[in-house]
């Protein structure tokens, strides 16, 4: 089956009976441009390791799988829907470098160790895909993730300061990553259409805040998700005498959050930001 072709991938699902599901975010890429430019963005320096192991969440059909496979690399896929897990390896043939995990995501990534993975390459659910991209990002364990998300959801992860997007998702993927929109794939490259465009995204791992220590990350996450909790509010009317500023949370940089939270976390007064 050719997956990149809609009147196909409708046939099969009618065939058997299949009903893509809007609660698991089953939005089919059917765009074979849009195909390769996520999957040339996301093997972007380990497609010629052909011992790449790359992680893909919610694989579908198997149409990102497919042509990762292809660039010679191996696919570790987490499916949820157990009708698609089931098929996946058989209708790709059961290549050797393909293992089918039949999981939730957010689930598996307590488990798992995302450890040992060169890439990760996914069209991610759209209802669970920013949860599973920050416990992914507050891991640090793979080096390089590229993801189809919504419009809306790339451009609060690449928001910089002072931008309307800015929030907490952008602020905590950059702590540790850099984050770049690639390119804007149009609703009419999925089946089912969904009502708003995507974004290919990749998120590169730095080593700039590699000393943060883990009191200070703790901090850090508690003091950003209040103030973004209270987003309208001046910074010093959110923690009072702890921190003096007539600034807004979207207005500071991750820099200026990171020595917040060291001082905070160096004074030991951590528990008022709780």
């Amino acid at each position: 089956m050719n997956l990149t072709s809609p009147s196909q991938v409708k046939a099969w699902c009618i065939e058997n009976g299949f009903h893509p599901n809007k609660v698991l975010g089953q939005n089919f890429l059917i765009d074979r441009n849009a195909l390769e430019a996520i999957v040339d963005a996301g093997l972007a320096g380990v497609a010629n390791d052909s011992g790449a192991a790359i992680l893909e969440i919610g694989p579908g059909l198997g149409v990102l799988t497919e042509e990762i496979l292809k660039r010679g690399c191996s696919v570790t896929a987490i499916e949820k829907d157990p009708v698609l897990a089931a098929r996946l390896a058989e209708s790709l043939g059961n290549p050797p470098k393909l293992n089918v995990v039949e999981a939730d995501a957010l689930d598996w990534i307590k488990d798992a160790t995302g450890a040992g993975f060169a890439a990760m390459v996914s069209n991610l659910p759209y209802q669970a895909g920013t949860r599973i991209l920050l416990e992914l990002v507050q891991r640090r364990e793979i080096p390089l993730m590229t993801v189809l998300v919504q419009t809306e959801v790339a451009e609060r992860l690449a928001a910089k300061e002072g931008s309307k997007t800015r929030g907490l998702a952008g602020v905590w993927a950059q702590l540790d990553y850099d984050v770049k929109i690639v390119r804007k794939v149009a609703a009419s490259c999925f089946w089912p259409r969904p009502e708003i465009g995507s974004s290919v995204v990749t998120l590169t791992r730095h080593d700039r805040n590699i000393a943060f220590s883990a009191k200070e990350r703790d901090v850090f996450r508690r003091l950003t998700k209040k103030a973004f909790e209270h987003r309208r509010k001046q910074l010093g009317s959110i923690f009072k005498d702890l921190i003096q500023s007539s600034l807004r949370a979207e207005e500071l940089t991750n820099e200026d959050w990171i020595n917040l939270s060291k001082g905070i976390a160096e004074n030991e007064d951590s528990r008022t930001v709780s």
